[in-house]
């Protein structure tokens, strides 16, 4: 096993310490973890290699949902913005600051995963409902 020094802001240090308390760990077996999850989780990825642009990042509701490199703009925000607030893709990119390229991108991308995405945009009234 190799050592490696690891220098936390004093804030996330002390976050980290009380939460490896509550799960009765030591404050290393909590950092060993919580690596551990994070490289499963970006290991689990469901990237669609024609659109290098878009990945899936876990939502507030567990789901994986698409969203722009960089920004992490979700896909399904500008597609309600699109289809339920009627707004062109130029207003849309400047609502949310993005470049011609961006905006293609999300496009290409929800014309190529439309199903998966209206799902998503249909089930998440429901799931907002089961959090209430």
């Amino acid at each position: 096993m190799t050592f490696h020094t690891l220098n936390l802001p004093v804030q996330l240090q002390q976050e980290a310490e009380k939460l490896a308390k509550l799960q009765s760990i030591s404050l290393d077996q909590f950092i060993f973890w919580a690596v551990a999850e994070k490289v499963a989780t970006l290991n689990q990825r469901n990237d669609d290699a024609a659109f290098p642009k878009i990945t899936y990042v876990r939502g507030a509701s567990g789901e994986l949902v698409p969203v722009l490199r960089g920004p992490r703009l979700r896909v399904q925000t500008v597609v309600i913005a699109s289809q339920k607030w009627g707004f062109s893709p130029n207003q849309i990119a400047t609502e949310y600051d993005l470049s011609e390229a961006q905006m293609n991108d999300i496009l290409a991308f929800y014309a190529a995963h439309s199903q998966e995405i209206d799902a998503s945009i249909a089930a998440e009234p429901i799931i907002e409902t089961a959090y209430v």
